[in-house]
């Protein structure tokens, strides 16, 4: 509690010493426009615990093979379209990429997805070519733009069907014209990054992801639009051509979340998202950021042992510390894992004894399943198919039998169970507010005796969070199905956001307000024992 008020002390100086040039916080309240969260909000703001669609809009020879006839020079999608079309035709390999993308999550894959999986969302890779025809002209992809004549609709059909099993979908740009970064999940197979040195593909891409934000306005079950994947380390311009995209999607849907690729460099990208602060006029829209882990592919986690490995995880994310946890004088510190995985390279098991590689594998899952529970705001296997199944440590679908990933405590609750601590929760939230606005009120009087404050706004912070957070909890359990599990508010740092815009409060003591609905949000956690 103690180290609580030195933060919330600390934040109220930075807020005074900052200029107003630097932090302007508009002093005149507006109208408070907060309504009880929807269906649609639980969707986009929960924790998501979930999976990605790889290798099925953007193929990668190594998870589907079969999709590349040995005349296909490379493993990339132009690669293997450019090789089918030329040996069969234009109808013959449409049906067969059609085919493709129809049976990529059959309903027994839901099932499992939904009831085994306890996946909220998914998050699926497509390329500006899945556009259709049209986007394709001017590109590499202009020869065989016929071919993906019905791909959008192929993504339509697929996000209607996981929103029919309460799962969300994160539309992720993955290839972009010229591709963000050299491998061949870009696209093509040039070997080189050519989107950010060209001001053509730059172009195309925002043209690319302005059409996209207009085709899921308001589609629901869409719960975000990631702009780029995996950009490369450093890439010239990345963060003035996200300003500018930004602006323009704003202007289809400033509700829509936008994701964005931390460039390989976590730090900078935090660094970026603080200084957009939330009353500073920027677009509306919630950013964040998209950064992946992987312990494989580097020379230093090919040194390491899988114990020396899993050591690290503990102390992950450390960059979030001193970003995270206040809107009232910066922007948003909001992150997912966009992909990570069980997998060690072979240099790493060489490392153990082949007896101990099953355990350890539970521990590295477990490891990271925690850490990115406790830290972000949701978290995506990579991957969910290949023809390869069950796919070893790459396998979402092996993984989970093994239970070496673990979903959060409370998505595997009875809904019984979740009814029955709403009840308990709000059966002490009258004590608990009255406890929580005397502590806030005790502790500033002792601190800035006959200073004038606005507790009011502590009180009607806190009361938002309790409510939305039960809100998030209850959405399952109170739908018809009653369904199984509760979702806690995994992209906290968002939501706040959105709510404190629509709360309407301004002027300097806004930061009671979010002090006091942070304080909500924990003490439903608190009683309802999540």
């Amino acid at each position: 509690m103690k180290k609580f008020f030195n933060k919330a002390k600390s934040q109220l100086q930075e807020f005074q010493d900052a200029s107003s040039s630097q932090k302007p916080i508009p002093q005149q309240n507006q109208q408070n426009v907060i309504h009880p969260p929807t269906s649609e909000d639980v969707i986009k703001y929960r924790y998501h615990h979930g999976v990605n669609l790889g290798s099925v809009f953007v193929l990668e020879k190594w998870l589907f093979s079969d999709m590349f006839i040995d005349q296909a020079p490379g493993d990339s999608e132009l690669d293997a379209v450019t090789a089918h079309l030329k040996a069969h035709g234009l109808d013959q390999t449409r049906q067969k990429w059609e085919n493709h993308w129809a049976n990529a999550v059959s309903d027994q894959d839901w099932e499992f997805i939904s009831r085994e999986g306890k996946c909220t969302s998914i998050r699926l890779p497509i390329g500006y070519f899945t556009l259709g025809e049209e986007f394709c002209k001017g590109t590499p992809f202009e020869k065989v733009g016929g071919v993906y004549t019905n791909a959008w609709s192929a993504v339509t059909n697929l996000v209607s069907k996981a929103r029919s099993y309460n799962i969300g979908v994160l539309i992720d740009l993955h290839a972009l014209p010229g591709g963000a970064n050299s491998d061949a999940h870009s696209g093509s197979s040039t070997g080189k990054p050519e989107l950010w040195s060209s001001k053509t593909n730059l172009e195309r891409s925002r043209k690319a992801l302005v059409q996209i934000a207009s085709s899921i306005r308001g589609m629901p079950g869409v719960i975000g639009l990631q702009l780029v994947n995996e950009a490369v380390y450093d890439a010239k311009g990345m963060y003035s051509w996200y300003e500018d995209i930004i602006q323009d999607v704003s202007k289809v849907d400033d509700s829509l979340p936008i994701y964005i690729s931390d460039a390989w460099n976590l730090n900078r990208a935090l660094e970026w998202t603080n200084k957009r602060h939330v009353f500073n006029n920027t677009p509306r829209n919630p950013v964040i950021i998209d950064t992946h882990k992987y312990y494989t592919f580097s020379d230093k986690d090919r040194s390491q042992s899988p114990p020396q490995i899993i050591s690290r995880i503990p102390s992950e994310l450390t960059e979030l510390d001193g970003k995270a946890g206040s809107l009232a004088d910066k922007g948003e510190a909001q992150l997912i894992i966009g992909e990570y995985s069980c997998v060690l390279d072979g240099k790493t098991w060489d490392r153990s004894r082949p007896e101990e590689k099953d355990p350890l594998v539970q521990q590295f899952g477990h490891a990271q399943s925690q850490k990115w529970q406790e830290k972000a705001g949701g978290s995506y296997f990579w991957t969910w198919k290949m023809q390869w199944m069950d796919g070893g440590e790459w396998g979402f679908v092996e993984q989970s039998k093994k239970r070496n990933i673990l979903p959060p405590q409370s998505l595997t609750l009875p809904a019984q169970e979740v009814q029955s601590r709403i009840q308990y929760a709000q059966g002490r939230r009258q004590e608990l507010h009255h406890q929580a606005r005397g502590g806030h009120e005790g502790y500033w009087n002792q601190t800035s005796p006959g200073k004038q404050f606005q507790h009011e706004l502590y009180s009607e912070g806190w009361d938002t969070g309790f409510s939305d957070a039960q809100a998030f909890f209850g959405m399952r359990s109170q739908q018809s199905s009653g369904a199984e599990g509760g979702d806690k508010l995994g992209m906290l740092e968002v939501w706040i956001k959105k709510r404190l815009l629509e709360s309407g409060r301004r002027g300097e003591f806004v930061w009671e307000w979010e002090q006091g609905f942070r304080a909500g949000v924990g003490a439903f956690y608190s009683a309802a024992g999540i």
